[in-house]
């Protein structure tokens, strides 16, 4: 029999018992649709991270200097130690690392956390405060919806301007234009100069809550009250250049500190591909796991094919005798099988493939989790569906293909 005249067979067993057809697929369905699901969730959220994550809170091309990794594994007790005594950030050593760039490198400071800021129209409420300095916009790609960004002139100063996100503007200004109106801080009035277009969430937590003012503004005290910095935020022209760049400044802040060569940095320097590093270990982990649990319904789904191919030949005896006393060979008998129940697995398979997109999104619409499908996971579990059924099929096969033809036309008689 040709394999599409089995297929073709197999797609009218599917339609004359539905109910049977139904508990055959079940399991390859359910089984399926979880990996789908939680491959495409493992998927959005190693994208979120790369994308938007990394690529929002550090920059693109961009390193930073900090005292200790803001993003990271789990640390012992004594590495968390030997991170408090390194000496921290200060403005002498963002003009050391400034005399150190080439032309084409930009840089900037921040200091952040989060505080009280109130109007008078509208009740106080926590901001995500940023003392800033430098080409602090340009690194991170703040496009403004209305305004103006901090002009170097009031960097200089430490003017009390500020540079608010979209939720804060319409929180402590309603119905109202936030521009050259008073934001109280800490208990000290800053004019709102602009207002960033709006940047959306991480894992639910909004990007528009944040107010930026020049560093050298008391905002800076509210920050960090030791006068010190979180980072040095340095970008490079190009991405081939990044690591030249790094290493250049890794070299000459070494030599300011005075660290010998078996001495190990007192400070690190934070790229993207760094700060995902405990990332990629948690997807992997997570992809893992997402696998190894749909398995086992796999693995009762193929239980299931198994159990009812065996009925199915059973059922069919008759007709199996029919066959090999016209001239059926018993490798006919077994492909006719083995793409019946390759058939059924399969079309389970694509059935839980829709179901598991579907509630990947649903996901994704309800929850902070992002959903991306990865066009590969569609191709294995299609595949996996086919070795399923045909792994499941075998034996039921083999034994249809072994009946005795003058045994299996009395079956019915």
């Amino acid at each position: 029999m040709p394999i599409f005249e089995a297929v073709r067979l197999a797609l009218a067993q599917i339609r004359v018992q539905k109910l049977k057809s139904f508990f055959t697929l079940l399991g390859v369905m359910i089984g399926v649709m979880f990996l789908i699901a939680v491959v495409s969730i493992v998927e959005g959220m190693g994208r979120y991270m790369e994308d938007d994550f990394a690529g929002r809170l550090l920059g693109a091309n961009t390193f930073t200097l900090r005292r200790f990794p803001w993003f990271g594994n789990h640390v012992t007790r004594d590495e968390w130690l030997e991170w408090q005594r390194r000496p921290r950030f200060y403005q002498a050593d963002v003009a050391f690392v400034r005399s150190v760039l080439p032309p084409a490198a930009r840089w900037a400071v921040e200091s952040q956390d989060n505080t009280n800021a109130s109007t008078q129209y509208a009740r106080p409420r926590q901001v995500d405060a940023h003392a800033v300095d430098g080409d602090y916009f340009v690194i991170k790609k703040y496009d403004l919806a209305s305004g103006r960004t901090i002009a170097p002139q009031e960097y200089e100063l430490g003017t009390p301007v500020v540079v608010i996100g979209e939720e804060v503007g319409k929180y402590f200004f309603p119905n109202l234009n936030p521009l050259g109106r008073e934001l109280r801080i800490g208990g000290i009035p800053y004019q709102v100069i602009g207002v960033i277009a709006h940047q959306g969430s991480l894992f639910g937590q909004s990007l528009d809550q944040m107010v930026i003012a020049p560093f050298g503004s008391p905002l800076h005290r509210l920050t960090n009250p030791r006068g010190d910095i979180d980072g040095l935020l340095v970008q490079s022209s190009s991405t081939m250049m990044m690591d030249d760049l790094m290493e250049v400044v890794r070299e000459a802040l070494r030599a300011h500190r005075h660290l010998r060569p078996a001495q190990q940095d007192n400070f690190v320097m934070e790229t993207t591909a760094s700060a995902l590093q405990f990332f990629e270990r948690i997807k992997n982990t997570m992809t893992i796991i997402g696998a190894a649990l749909p398995g086992l319904s796999l693995v009762v789904g193929g239980m299931v094919i198994m159990n009812i191919m065996l009925v199915s030949v059973a059922e069919r005896t008759h007709e199996i005798g029919i066959r090999k006393s016209l001239g059926a060979r018993r490798r006919d008998i077994l492909r006719q099988f083995l793409v019946e129940s390759a058939t059924l697995s399969t079309v389970g398979a694509m059935i839980g493939i829709a179901l598991g997109i579907a509630a990947a999104k649903i996901i994704s619409m309800k929850t902070p989790l992002p959903a991306a499908v990865a066009p590969w996971s569609l191709v294995a579990a299609t595949l996996l569906g086919t070795v399923v059924g045909i792994a499941s099929g075998v034996y039921p096969a083999r034994r249809a293909s072994r009946l005795d033809p003058i045994e299996a036309l009395r079956h019915e008689t």
